[in-house]
């Protein structure tokens, strides 16, 4: 018999399956699909398994699942108290961001420039939502955002539209001094809720 955790992942993929088989539209495809995440993070078993899911400081994501008929990535960070997050976007995909443990600040940012040189953007602050178990934010392609640590360990679960890491390019935002840069994105460490 599959762990609880195992169980409740797995149900939600084959919900998410049945979600896309009928939608072709991505936007809707991840708005519906936010509906079951918010279900997931705060489904007990979850909850409970992921007090024993191992630190991503570093830049690492755990990897709970690659989707072979629909190509989605189902990946978990684990952060320490107070962490420091870096303003970026996901390029071209869509992310669900669902917090399954402590709180953290989402927060969203509007590029004020032209977007003429790759190497720079002049971006600004827009808007915090505060995060907590069971809240899950939708961002879409090229959404510039930054997660915060709150006071305590903070535990989230990211359903990323497709593959992302190693594949394209993604970009990070010096608020400082408005340089850009691209990066492939976390190291993935595969992790079996199992």
């Amino acid at each position: 018999m599959a762990h609880p955790a195992a169980a409740a992942l797995s149900d939600f993929i084959e919900k998410t399956h049945a979600i896309w088989a009928r939608e072709s539209d991505m936007k809707a495809r991840m708005e519906q699909t936010q509906a079951l995440l918010t279900g997931l993070v705060k489904n007990p078993a979850i909850q409970d398994s992921a007090k024993t899911w191992p630190s991503t400081e570093g830049h690492k994501n755990l990897l709970l699942h690659t989707d072979e008929k629909y190509g989605f990535i189902i990946n978990a960070v684990v952060r320490a108290p107070n962490r420091k997050g870096s303003v970026h976007d996901h390029s071209q995909a869509w992310v669900l961001y669902g917090l399954v443990e402590g709180t953290e600040s989402l927060e969203r940012y509007d590029r004020l420039d032209d977007g003429s040189r790759p190497d720079y953007a002049e971006v600004k602050l827009s808007g915090v939502t505060i995060g907590q178990p069971g809240t899950v934010d939708l961002v879409p392609p090229f959404n510039i955002h930054a997660e915060q640590g709150g006071p305590g360990r903070s535990v989230a679960m990211i359903f990323r539209s497709e593959k992302l890491v190693g594949r394209i390019l993604q970009h990070g935002y010096d608020m400082t001094t408005g340089k850009v840069t691209e990066r492939y994105g976390p190291t993935q460490v595969e992790y079996s809720l199992a």
